[in-house]
């Protein structure tokens, strides 16, 4: 008999994770851990490039024979957390990055119905994985290794990744980054977070890629400016406060710079009054703090190159003067177009609904208008003269003359000689009567 080749645990656990039944599938992922920990702790331990991709694999099918929306949260977040199983940063780095390059090469494969769990599973481990760079104290080696291998695999053009892995990513990076470190981040850090976007949105000939970065991320660092400012006043305690005294903005983009802040909930403080409770309703969670001048000056300095194209050049100096603006202590005021366009509605509206009216209709309408002009404004009658009287008197008797004399002219029909009334009741001319009489004699 041949003898039975042994396979090699990550090939065991891939199959395993990726079996029919959901205790068999429960059992290899909390086994894969175990087999993490034990394998990074050696010294001369540690995963291959080839053996990460073959139990991405295995994990990537065991959530895909997940159903059950909780049971499906409750898998990614086990499946996202296993980064911290990993006990060097090197090994991490190759987890995350093995993980990119499965969901680029299995997205085609998915269908809509599958689509939702695997959305959550990427915020899942984006999510982990700035957890993980946060317990190294936002090193900045840390820090760059994690951005690069981001780029690489997602925004570079040269990447594999499909439109609806680059879409996702980018609409959900500040969200994730702001609940991770919107606490401890100051705005230095921010701005090296976000200079990948900055050179994809200048560099980038795909106009959907530049229309997502432009409008996830610089879009809202600018809606969540007042936000921003808001808590670093509260920070900066009720005593700046009383003076009374407006901060330049150099100090203010100083003290940004300088220290931390604490991230914003929105609509979640216990002082807010009702008013601005219901207008945070849709609040998005804490929000990070940007020294906007400096944001102002990278992109200008991006899009001021050569090999710009001019499309991304004339979208990018569009965002540069409302960070500007926000630079000096201006606001956007988004309910001026709202009103201008409430406006335009309703004046298309109305004269839609003049057209469709029948002549007839607005005849009596202006009619109508004009007699209610007359009533509402008493002193018009006592300044009209005797003329205007005179005329007004006159204007129906020749009305009724006039339909007299067109009455006039008009024939009445008389009947036939020998014709019998059609109709019962009516009756007959004397000349008519006379002729039968005679005719019966």
């Amino acid at each position: 008999m041949v003898p039975r080749v042994q396979l090699p645990p990550e090939i065991q656990l891939a199959q395993r994770l990726a079996g029919n039944e959901q205790v068999t599938r429960d059992r290899a992922v909390r086994k894969l851990r175990k087999y993490i920990v034990a394998r990074t702790q050696q010294a001369a331990g540690g995963f291959t490039h080839d053996e990460l991709l073959k139990v991405w694999k295995g994990l990537f099918y065991c959530m895909w024979m997940q159903d059950k929306p909780l049971l499906q949260e409750e898998l990614g977040r086990t499946i996202s957390q296993l980064i911290h199983a990993f006990q060097t940063a090197e090994a991490q780095h190759l987890f995350l990055q093995t993980f990119w390059q499965t969901m680029n090469r299995e997205w085609t494969g998915i269908d809509r119905l599958r689509l939702d769990k695997f959305y959550m599973l990427m915020r899942m481990v984006l999510n982990e994985s700035l957890k993980a760079l946060k317990t190294q104290g936002w090193e900045e080696r840390h820090m760059e290794q994690l951005l690069v291998l981001l780029t690489t695999e997602i925004l570079h053009p040269d990447s594999q990744a499909p439109n609806g892995v680059k879409s996702h990513f980018i609409e959900i990076f500040l969200e994730e980054l702001a609940k991770v470190g919107a606490d401890e981040l100051t705005a230095d850090q921010n701005l090296k977070f976000i200079e990948p976007f900055c050179r994809i949105a200048a560099q980038t000939k795909d106009s959907l890629v530049l229309h997502n970065i432009t409008r996830s991320i610089f879009e809202t660092i600018v809606e969540q400016a007042p936000f921003a400012i808001e808590d670093l006043m509260n920070e900066m305690g009720a005593e700046d406060l009383s003076d009374g005294d407006e901060q330049e903005p150099d100090e203010l983009s100083e003290k940004l710079r300088e220290k931390p802040t604490r991230g914003s909930s929105r609509g979640t403080a216990v002082d807010l009054d009702e008013e601005q409770a219901r207008g945070d309703e849709d609040s998005t969670g804490p929000v990070l703090q940007f020294d906007y001048e400096a944001v102002a000056n990278r992109l200008f300095e991006v899009a001021g190159q050569q090999d710009t194209p001019s499309l991304n050049r004339k979208r990018l100096y569009k965002v540069i003067r409302k960070l500007q603006d926000l630079a000096e202590g201006l606001f956007p005021e988004d309910d001026i177009p709202e009103k201008a366009a409430r406006k335009l509605q309703e004046g298309r509206r109305g004269r839609k609904t003049t057209k469709r009216l029948p002549k007839c209709r607005l005849q009596n309408k202006t009619g109508r208008d004009g007699q209610e002009d007359l009533r509402a404004d008493p002193r018009s009658g006592s300044r009209r003269t005797r003329q205007d009287v005179a005329t007004d008197l006159t204007a129906p008797q020749e009305q009724t003359r006039a339909r007299g004399r067109r009455g006039a002219r008009r024939r009445q029909r008389r009947p036939r000689a020998g014709a019998r009334a059609k109709v019962t009741g009516c009756q007959e001319p004397e000349m008519k009567k006379k002729r039968i009489q005679e005719s019966k004699k």
